[in-house]
């Protein structure tokens, strides 16, 4: 039986999203108040890449089958990729693939002309989905999907940048798991052990396991009261990685953000840089997430705040409930004084007034406003802010403002203490 947080039950019981099995498994239906949540983080993930220098790219979604043998993709995770797609006689390598990561066409993106050492790092970030071939028995609400829709940048810098990329990256993920209010354990560092399986040269991996530490003491991981855990045999076979990690109450760990190295792309694609001397010099690929992809991080918030999502994420920021049919002009001049504030705001007029206000719980609006006869004369509203317990009565202009303030910085109301 499922939890009473349980994302998949949230979904359904706040119509987030739906499913139907002629749609398919693990295809969820995006429903409008759920679309708002995801179009929220996907503006966090676009305001985080551009304050850090990313350029945004958009590429397509399939690719030849001969990319993803040349990425290394084919060989080690075919079993979990769509089967191609033959559309008239083209040899196995022109079939089109639904691609199962990014990296590929963003590697061709950098591999489009020529570059100079003077114009690196290049920060390439696109919101864009990819593929598992998921089985239908493992397919689970947002948290196992056939397609995932990713906040995902990809840095194309020299050796020499390593740390101070790596660092870069690490302090976005940071911040955006702060803004998120995802609490996270400890920071590991993913490196090798003295195991087979690890591409390139041993020296290699060694200067950049250290740059990664350096990026970790520079980021200060105290100061966010995190430990830097270092994880020997935790790394991927093409580079080590620092790993934002979480842990449930039944003890599985998980991995939310990262800041993967990659020694392999850029041999395989012969991502090259011009040097100083006119030598060519072989760039270190970044694969860089900080919110996630979209599908897990709402999973993760749902079942974190109970379905009651703070207020830069919340469907419903205010509803406003009139106590009578006298006040409803009132009313509707304030709600539309708050969506004209930027903010997402209705009217509630139908039905008893305890009935409205259970309404607004059970739906999880973020808070709610009652005016009755008396607000409607002084220009004052009677607000119940849900999330933060507040309740109180303002102007309602300042309630606007108030509100609007908040929401820009995705931060909490910061509403006047009341009067003793």
């Amino acid at each position: 039986m499922n939890s009473p947080n349980d994302h998949r039950a949230l979904g359904r019981d706040l119509d987030l999203f739906a499913g139907d099995p002629i749609v398919g498994s693990g295809m969820p239906l995006w429903l409008p108040a759920g679309s708002v949540i995801r179009d929220e983080l996907e503006r966090l993930a676009r305001d985080i890449a551009r304050a850090d220098g990313c350029v945004s790219v958009h590429t397509p979604v399939l690719g030849k089958r001969a990319l993803f043998e040349k990425s290394g993709h084919w060989a080690k995770f075919a079993d979990d990729m769509f089967p191609p797609m033959a559309l008239g006689d083209e040899l196995p390598g022109d079939q089109l693939v639904l691609r199962p990561a990014n990296c590929p066409h963003h590697a061709m993106i950098y591999a489009a002309r020529q570059r100079s050492y003077r114009e690196l790092p290049i920060r390439l970030n696109e919101l864009a989905p990819m593929f598992r071939a998921e089985r239908s028995g493992v397919v689970s609400g947002l948290t196992r999907v056939r397609q995932i829709n990713l906040d995902d940048t990809h840095v194309f810098c020299r050796p020499d940048q390593v740390a101070d990329e790596a660092e870069r990256a690490l302090r976005s993920a940071l911040y955006a798991q702060r803004v998120l209010g995802m609490p996270i354990d400890y920071v590991r560092l993913s490196l090798p052990d003295d195991g087979p399986g690890y591409l390139g040269d041993p020296a290699v991996w060694a200067d950049a396991g250290e740059a990664l530490r350096r990026a970790a003491v520079a980021v200060d991981l105290a100061s966010y009261e995190l430990e830097l855990v270092e994880a020997p045999g935790e790394a991927a076979f093409y580079g080590p990685k620092l790993d934002l990690q979480v842990m449930d109450g039944n003890g599985h760990e998980e991995t939310i953000a990262t800041v993967q190295l990659d020694f392999v792309q850029p041999q395989r694609f012969e991502l090259v840089y011009d040097g100083p001397d006119d030598r060519k010099g072989q760039v270190v690929m970044i694969h860089r997430g900080t919110v996630g992809s979209m599908e897990r991080v709402t999973a993760a918030l749902l079942e974190r705040y109970d379905g009651r999502m703070p207020l830069w994420l919340n469907p419903i920021q205010l509803s406003v409930l009139p106590v009578s049919e006298s006040v409803d002009e009132v009313a509707r001049k304030f709600v539309d004084d708050l969506v004209a504030g930027g903010l997402r705001a209705q009217l509630d007029a139908s039905g008893s007034l305890g009935a409205r206000i259970r309404g607004a719980r059970s739906r999880r609006d973020y808070a709610f406003a009652v005016i009755g006869e008396t607000e409607a004369a002084d220009g004052s509203v009677q607000v119940n802010d849900v999330f933060a317990g507040y309740r109180g009565s303002l102007p309602r202009g300042e309630v606007v403002a108030i509100l609007a303030a908040a929401y820009a910085d995705r931060s909490a109301p910061a509403w006047p203490t009341p009067a003793e």
